[in-house]
């Protein structure tokens, strides 16, 4: 793995490259982290991935719990790992515990022994070496150390604690690495400024291919979060990625690049797909849609909604996705009603195709220099579809 970056806009925002043995050219950064489930997107079948920008759409985030069961890890690693299992030898994997989907921490069962997690065979608590030993076996590009995340809610001592449990797996997980591969340390800490800063103090000494910043999403404030986040980029070297979970609106990814992050995960994407909606927004983030279709809030449309019945626009004009380029909203309304998959295969697709697309617009922002104008202008427009939401609903 290599990395370095290549812009700066308006402090910290950066725009850099990764490179990764296994994709077939760098990654630009900041960069979406595409969600999976046991390797694979949630809807999106193998011979459709071709349909996915390239190659911005070959960093998957997998979470090694989902394969607690079926294959033993034995079995893995004598296939050849995620790559050869899953027959994607082109893509780069990023092994992440948590999914923020189905394996979600449970603080309140995690102890001084491992994490305990929420996972679809119930729950588990992992050990590191346990956690280690599945890793050896999927072989992913990149992987981060074991952690034990809290939500805001916990005391100040419990917050304490999940921060020495860090610490202390971090150094297990660096001393059970069998292959010396690519390790992100994890880097917890609640709310508390404090205690984020001696996380990202103490792994910052360690020798780390490049930080896993985790805990968010769990119930902090879109106001802390600057101060949150700040704390623990001012620490981190610079020619080192970061990689942040638990972020997922394009106002909560603006937020992120500005404090200098370089990976989001997309478990957003998996959200709005099962729910039926389809990104609108438009990509620069300027001119908000102003159209007064039932089921949108300016950013997504509700496609199950009666108003798309009979509509046979593409879900975006000028999109180039597969899904734009062939389906209309009529069709893909008649698929969600009569229960198809097939209509969260194209929802996705059109999703993952409009969310790089954004990512692609905040690189280019940041490579003229104008970022915080961007972002600046998208919130500003957004906020301004939510008074007048406000106002319309008072009226």
């Amino acid at each position: 793995m290599k990395f370095a970056v290549k812009a700066w806009s308006s402090g910290k925002a950066r725009a850099g490259v990764l490179q990764l043995g296994s994709c077939p050219g760098p990654i630009e950064t900041p960069s979406l982290l595409l969600s999976t489930r046991k390797g694979l997107p949630h809807f999106i079948p193998p011979d459709l991935l071709y349909s996915l920008p390239s190659p911005d759409s070959h960093l998957f985030h997998v979470s090694s719990l989902h394969f607690l069961e079926g294959l033993s890890p034995q079995t893995i690693s004598k296939i050849g790992g995620l790559h050869q299992l899953l027959g994607l030898p082109e893509h780069g994997f990023v092994c992440v515990p948590r999914d923020s989907i189905q394996c979600l921490p449970e603080c309140n069962s995690s102890n001084k022994f491992g994490a305990s997690f929420e996972t679809p065979c119930g729950r588990r608590l992992i050990k590191p070496v346990e956690y280690v030993e599945l890793i050896s076996s999927l072989r992913p590009n990149i992987w981060t150390t074991l952690a034990d995340e809290v939500p805001t809610w916990v005391s100040e001592k419990r917050n304490k604690t999940s921060v020495d449990r860090t610490i202390r797996w971090l150094d297990e997980c660096i001393a059970l690495n069998p292959a010396g591969g690519p390790v992100f340390g994890s880097i917890v800490g609640g709310c508390s400024v404090k205690e984020r800063e001696r996380c990202a103090q103490e792994a910052a000494r360690r020798n780390l291919s490049g930080y896993w910043i985790g805990g968010f999403g769990l119930g902090e404030s879109m106001d802390e979060r600057p101060a949150l986040l700040n704390v623990v980029t001012d620490i981190l070297q610079e020619e080192k990625p970061r990689l942040i979970t638990g972020l997922g609106l394009p106002e909560e990814i603006l937020q992120g690049v500005a404090a200098g992050i370089d990976v989001f995960d997309s478990t957003y994407l998996c959200h709005l797909t099962l729910g039926g909606f389809a990104l609108t927004f438009p990509l620069d983030g300027v001119e908000m849609n102003t159209s007064d279709n039932i089921g949108s809030d300016q950013t997504k449309i509700n496609l199950r909604a009666t108003v798309y019945r009979k509509d046979i626009s593409p879900i975006v004009e000028n999109c180039n996705c597969y899904t734009c380029k062939n389906h209309t909203k009529a069709y893909i309304n008649h698929l969600l009603n009569v229960h198809e998959m097939l209509a969260q295969t194209l929802l996705e697709i059109h999703n993952t195709h409009h969310y790089i697309g954004f990512f692609r617009s905040v690189r280019e922002a940041i490579k003229s220099g104008n970022f915080e104008q961007f972002r600046q202008k998208f919130v500003e427009g957004r906020c301004y579809h939510v008074a007048a939401e406000a106002a319309a609903a008072c009226m």
